[in-house]
C-alpha cells in the first residue's frame, strides 16, 4: 500500500511573459491587427492633444511690406513737398482785367448771337525763385451768366521770377439763343450795370532753380460788371473780382 501511494512532483506550465506587441491604450482585432488608438481620459472625458499652430502665410508678410513701403513713401514726399515750400515759397500768378473792347455784338441771320471782345490782362509772377512756362492750349472766355459769349487762346511764353507781363487778347464765339441773350444784355445795360464773367485756364509748367516740373493747370475766375456794350467804344470796368487756384 505504501508503495502505491507515491507522491509524484508536479511540473509548473511555464507562462510566457512576452510583452504585447501593440501600443499601450490600443485594442486588437480578432485576427491581431490594431484597430485605433484610444486617448488617456480624465473624468469619464478623452483628452483631445493640441492642434499644431498654423504659421503666418507668405501672403500676410507681403501685404505688411506693401503697406510698409507706401507709408516710407507718403513720409518721404510730404519731406520733399516741405523742404520746397520753405525754400521756394511758391505763390499761384496773379491776374487782372486792365480793358475791355467790344468790337462786334450783333445778331446773325439764324438768330445765333456773334461777339467778338478784345481784351487786356495783366499777368503777374510774384515768385522770386520759381519761373512759369505757359503751355499751348490756354483758353480765355467771357460768359453772361450761364452762356459764352466768345473765347481765345492764350499765348506760349516764359514768365520770369517776379514778372509782369501785359497780354492783348482777341476772343470771338457764337451763342445760341441769340435773341434771348441780346434781350437779357439790352435790359441789364439799362441799369448800367452788366455783370460778365471772365474764365482762365491755362496750362503751365513750373520752373524751381534749373528743374522743370510736371505740367499743372492754373483756373482763375474774374467777376466784372461794366458799364456799357456799345461796340467800337472804351468800356468803363466798375468792379473787377479775381479769384484763382491750381489744379495738379
Amino acid at each position: 500500500i505504501a508503495d502505491n501511494q507515491r507522491i509524484h512532483p508536479v511540473v509548473p506550465v511555464a507562462t510566457s511573459t512576452t510583452a504585447p506587441l501593440v501600443p499601450p491604450c490600443s485594442s486588437v482585432s480578432e485576427k491581431g491587427t490594431q484597430v485605433h488608438q484610444a486617448y488617456p481620459s480624465q473624468g469619464g472625458r478623452p483628452i483631445i492633444p493640441p492642434k499644431p499652430r498654423k504659421r503666418k502665410g507668405c501672403c500676410c508678410r507681403f501685404l505688411c511690406g506693401i503697406i510698409t513701403l507706401l507709408l516710407l513713401i507718403l513720409i518721404i514726399i510730404g519731406i520733399v513737398a516741405a523742404v520746397i515750400y520753405f525754400v521756394f515759397q511758391p505763390k499761384i500768378p496773379q491776374y487782372s482785367v486792365d480793358r475791355l473792347k467790344i468790337s462786334a455784338l450783333r445778331l446773325n441771320f439764324d438768330l445765333t448771337l456773334y461777339a467778338q471782345f478784345d481784351v487786356k490782362i495783366t499777368a503777374t509772377n510774384p515768385n522770386k525763385k520759381i519761373g512759369i512756362y505757359y503751355e499751348k492750349g490756354g483758353r480765355l472766355s467771357v460768359w453772361y451768366a450761364n452762356d459764352k459769349l466768345c473765347e481765345g487762346s492764350l499765348p506760349r511764353f516764359y514768365q520770369g521770377h517776379q514778372n509782369t507781363t501785359r497780354l492783348n487778347i482777341t476772343l470771338t464765339g457764337q451763342s445760341e439763343s441769340g435773341s434771348t441773350i441780346m434781350t437779357a444784355l439790352q435790359q441789364q445795360q439799362q441799369t448800367g450795370q452788366i455783370p460778365l464773367d471772365l474764365k482762365v485756364d491755362a496750362p503751365v509748367s513750373v520752373e524751381l532753380g534749373t528743374m522743370k516740373l510736371r505740367k499743372v493747370r492754373i483756373l482763375g475766375r474774374c467777376s466784372l460788371v461794366v458799364d456799357s456794350l456799345s461796340t467800337n467804344s472804351l468800356i468803363s470796368i466798375k468792379a473787377n473780382k479775381c479769384r484763382f487756384g491750381m489744379k495738379l
